[in-house]
């Protein structure tokens, strides 16, 4: 039997950014892993398995993988439930910690004889660092001889074996203690972003007969009635069928402003009830409800790693056995080849560069500066499938629009009618409504609405819909031909010339030519001001693209001050224009097409990222873009692009920090100038500091 789907493990305790990427390289050589990705922000590791072995085979394998790395960890599958957090330090741990620091003050400040100087600061480093030594000695009998672990154990051990012993002990409680800031930043980034994103309701109240009883959101089927107090997150997605109440959907759109709904209207799970009590009905089960999918899509955005992301963790596997190699040289050579050098200055040397070869600042901060752009993108209302997505955003130099529900409000009325050859604007809008009867697009309803009228049995004999141009039909014995110019001019009809503003429908009955309907659409108050700013933050190209008439296009195009228009496009021709607009671009450039995620699916998977407007509870929208847009405002995609830069900004802020810490340093430790004090700083001391910027994203409010 054939399997082939994705698993999610949780690595519980997972607290060495290193050993994450170890874990992530060791688990992609399984049979059967297509690929393999360790958030470990997240603590998850994500699995996408091929046709192969069984995936509960495969799954064993990768926890086993997981934990001959990092043998401390916890692996369960993500299904699996688990309370609780582990906390960096326990009281156990915290007694042999104080104990081993007291030690060391007390063989630091009074002076004993050697022996008993010596028994104080070793105690002192075995209690401190009895961790890291034991973790060390395991890697060794595993073959892992160039993590932080056993890198620290070797340079302790180096300068204990110099006579080093105060400096050897307090390098380690140094450490130690930047580890521990270490764990507490990236904990408390962790907790940050879990309450970004804590619109995960606890509990439903669902009806039964006259009573309630609480029950989780997974256990409601689609067709219950739930009860939602004020001050109470709608569990599910559903309809009013009793109530009236202001609803606030910050949490899932960014919109401050709460929404007033009534019976009748729908309402999305993730929202908050803000003042009466409402009954709704179910319409979605939990797992497809808005408030799961939009969880679902920020947990799993750091599964698609961003170029810089797997290009650091490339640089980090080089980079550490580089150093390693260069610290041994650095003990050996110089000894040999200068004259009055002693071995024991250039061993501790040496040993500095031993300190600092650990590439933790960047291995860490980078996928936590990710992941923390995509959680802000989430507060202000924008889904972001990957943080490759997050990174494509600042090379975006040209923006393709859809137009009817992306520029325009997508909400037509009919303006005007332009009865000919005799029809009266009655038998126009009649003929118009009977063809477009059986149709569900946008322009085809608003005639619909205005006709107001119903049709008897057996009235429309046939309907044909030609795509790109109109409808043909059969009503009351007559051949009826609503659509556009290409439509008559292929019938061979001709038509009168139309000068308003909006779209033009022509009609023809038994081949002659009956009028014109013109259909406005509304251009969105968002859309302009959105243009402008793309405009400011350098986007060089603005293009629409419609399916709508040429006269109508150009129109909108010249009041949103558009770069180029290109109207009267079938679905295909979209896709082809979207090719030729693609490959005009510079090399390094993006393409974002923005639309409504439901009828531009092909054009959204050609374009370079795909962008769906208004998308917030629309299946086909999330499944189509790369990324989301959750209101109908154009101007969030401004939003995503800054924030797109704020992220990458900071991320090369901690690269350039760390690097240029990492170099200064190592200058000094050749030149004998540094000690493993500012080596240690280096290590642990930059990777606080870098992940403490990194939080910054987090708590983006402005752009």
């Amino acid at each position: 039997m054939k399997y082939a789907e994705k698993r999610e493990l949780i690595l519980e305790g997972l607290d060495c950014a290193s050993c994450a990427a170890k874990i992530e390289t060791k688990v992609k050589e399984i049979e059967g892993v297509k690929n393999a990705s360790v958030n470990f922000v997240t603590k998850k590791l994500t699995l996408e398995l091929n046709n192969g072995p069984k995936p509960e085979d495969i799954v064993k394998k990768a926890s086993m993988a997981a934990k001959s790395i990092e043998s401390d960890i916890e692996v369960f599958e993500q299904e699996e439930k688990k309370t609780g957090q582990k906390s960096v330090l326990n009281k156990s741990e915290v007694i042999v910690l104080s104990i081993g620091i007291l030690l060391y003050g007390t063989a630091f400040i009074i002076r004993f004889p050697f022996w008993v100087e010596f028994t104080l600061f070793f105690t002192s480093y075995l209690l401190i660092g009895k961790d890291v030594l034991i973790k060390a000695v395991r890697n060794i009998f595993k073959g892992q001889l160039l993590d932080e672990n056993f890198l620290m154990f070797i340079a302790t051990i180096g300068a204990f074996s110099l006579g080093e012993f105060s400096e050897g002990a307090a390098v380690m409680l140094f450490y130690k203690v930047g580890e521990l800031l270490q764990d507490m930043a990236v904990n408390r980034s962790r907790k940050s972003i879990a309450e970004l994103m804590n619109i995960r309701p606890d509990y439903a109240n669902l009806k039964s007969g006259e009573s309630l009883k609480r029950v989780s959101p997974e256990e409601v089927d689609i067709g219950s009635v739930i009860v939602v107090k004020p001050g109470e997150r709608i569990p599910l997605d559903g309809r009013i069928i009793e109530g009236r109440s202001m609803v606030d959907v910050s949490a899932l759109t960014g919109e401050s402003v709460p929404k007033d709904v009534k019976t009748g209207d729908e309402v999305l799970s993730g929202s908050i009830n803000k003042s009466g009590v409402l009954n709704i009905e179910v319409t979605k089960k939990y797992s497809d409800s808005t408030v799961s999918k939009i969880l679902d899509l920020v947990q799993n955005a750091s599964s698609q790693k961003a170029p810089t992301e797997n290009y650091i963790t490339k640089f980090a596997q080089v980079y550490t056995p580089i150093v390693v190699f260069a610290s041994a040289a650095l003990a050996i050579i110089p000894p040999l080849v200068i004259p009055g050098a002693v071995f024991s200055e250039w061993l501790y040397r040496s040993l500095v560069f031993l300190v600092i070869s650990c590439p933790c600042a960047l291995v860490i901060s980078i996928p936590l500066g990710y992941f923390g752009g995509i959680g802000a993108a989430s507060r202000h209302g924008i889904l972001v499938k990957g943080s490759n997505y997050l990174e494509a955003l600042n090379s975006v130099n040209t923006v393709v629009f859809d137009k009817t529900g992306t520029l325009t409000k997508g909400i037509f009325e009919v303006t005007e009618l332009n009865p000919s050859n005799g029809f009266s604007k009655e038998h126009l809008l009649e003929y118009a409504a009977a063809a477009e009867r059986f149709s569900n697009h946008p322009i085809a309803l608003s005639i619909i609405k205005a006709f107001g009228k119903s049709w008897g049995s057996g009235e429309i004999e046939s309907f044909e819909e030609i795509p790109g141009q109109g409808i043909k039909t059969i009503y009351q014995g007559k051949g009826i031909l609503a659509g556009n110019e290409t439509l008559m001019n292929n019938a061979g009809i001709k038509i009168s010339d139309t000068n308003g503003f909006g779209t033009t429908i022509h009609v023809a009955v038994d081949g002659k030519y009956a009028g014109n309907i013109l259909i406005s659409d509304e251009i969105k108050p968002d859309s302009k001001k959105a243009l402008e700013e793309l405009k400011k933050i350098s986007v060089k190209k603005l293009i629409m693209l419609t399916g709508d008439n040429n006269n109508q296009a150009q129109k909108i195009g010249r009041q949103l001050g558009l770069d180029e228009v290109y109207a009267q496009l079938l679905p295909h021709q979209k896709v082809e224009k979207i090719e030729i607009i693609a490959g005009q671009k510079a090399r390094g450039d993006k393409l974002a097409f923005v639309g409504d995620g439901i009828n531009d699916a092909p054009v959204l998977a050609r374009s370079d990222i795909g962008v769906a407007m208004g998308g917030l509870g629309s299946d086909a929208a999330i499944e189509a873009a790369d990324i989301v847009l959750m209101t109908d405002e154009p101007s969030k995609l401004v939003s995503a692009i800054k924030i797109a830069r704020k992220t990458k900004k900071i991320i090369w802020q901690n690269i350039i920090l760390a690097f240029a810490v990492k170099i200064i340093v190592l200058a000094l430790g050749t030149r004998g100038m540094a000690t493993m004090w500012e080596a240690v700083f280096a290590d642990v001391g930059v990777a606080v500091l870098a992940v403490l910027n990194a939080m910054r994203l987090i708590r983006v409010k402005k752009l």
